[in-house]
């Protein structure tokens, strides 16, 4: 498995970034206890977004994300976003574009992975849950799949972020279509590209209540939706555990 920190030019930020990147090295021989499932060509890239107060290693020292990559054989690119919430801020910078376009197309650049929709996903927790979902239902021609882990899921109801609300959305806290997952939901319901979704939440997660709203109006919509409940709260031994879910749920399509 090869790791790399990823320092690079944002030409949409106006400045140095970082992504950390997981690569399923092809062979593992002479490694103990470690075996690889990494396809020939071009590697299957799953996109995998933090939450509020994180940033790009959160997933590599919290959870066992590394592990989990080399089972499937799939790369896994963690880009940093800060407190954006994936959005085009309006005192601040363009984190979705730079999040929902211009990271595919450097690392597509710069390293082996595919830039193919069959073989890009999408997923986050928290922040990074709502941001998942966000990005995969207004670039379904980008990622085919996207999965949200305790999302903060129906933004317009979420309650007791002004502070980090104020630079995304401004003094009004007017929140555009284009950021709110249950409008793009509907938006999008009959778009022969829509794309697979999942989410997984605890029952005492305090965004329980806030991510079924948008359950719900999923699965209004009809889409091919995956929803996964259990005990849990808004922390790492929830989001350790469900990642593995997110894998399995993935499934023939890391194939």
């Amino acid at each position: 498995m090869a790791f790399i920190d990823l320092r690079f030019y944002s030409e949409v930020l106006g400045m140095q970034t970082e992504a950390a990147v997981i690569i399923p090295q092809r062979s593992t021989v002479g490694q103990i206890g470690v075996e690889t499932n990494a396809k020939p060509g071009a590697y299957k890239c799953l996109y995998l977004l933090h939450g509020l107060g994180g940033d790009g290693l959160s997933w590599m020292r919290l959870s066992s994300i590394e592990r989990y990559a080399l089972k499937y054989g799939i790369c896994v690119v963690m880009p940093r976003a800060d407190k954006s919430y994936y959005c085009n801020m309006r005192h601040g910078l363009n984190y979705y574009d730079h999040i929902a376009k211009e990271v595919p197309a450097t690392v597509c650049e710069l390293l082996n992975i595919s830039d193919k929709r069959e073989d890009s996903f999408i997923a986050g927790l928290s922040m990074g849950g709502y941001g998942a979902l966000k990005i995969a239902l207004r670039e379904p021609q980008r990622f085919c799949a996207g999965a949200g882990l305790s999302p903060c899921g129906d933004i317009r109801s979420l309650k007791g972020f002004r502070k980090e609300f104020l630079p995304i959305f401004g003094e009004d806290e007017i929140i555009p279509d284009e950021d709110d997952a249950l409008y793009l939901a509907e938006k999008q319901k009959d778009n022969p590209l829509r794309p697979r979704l999942y989410m997984g939440i605890g029952t005492e997660d305090f965004l329980y209540e806030n991510a079924n709203n948008l359950r719900r109006k999923i699965e209004e919509c009809g889409y091919d939706f995956t929803y996964r409940e259990g005990p849990g709260a808004h922390n790492w031994d929830f989001w350790d555990e469900y990642i593995r879910y997110v894998f399995e749920w993935l499934g023939n399509m890391l194939k």
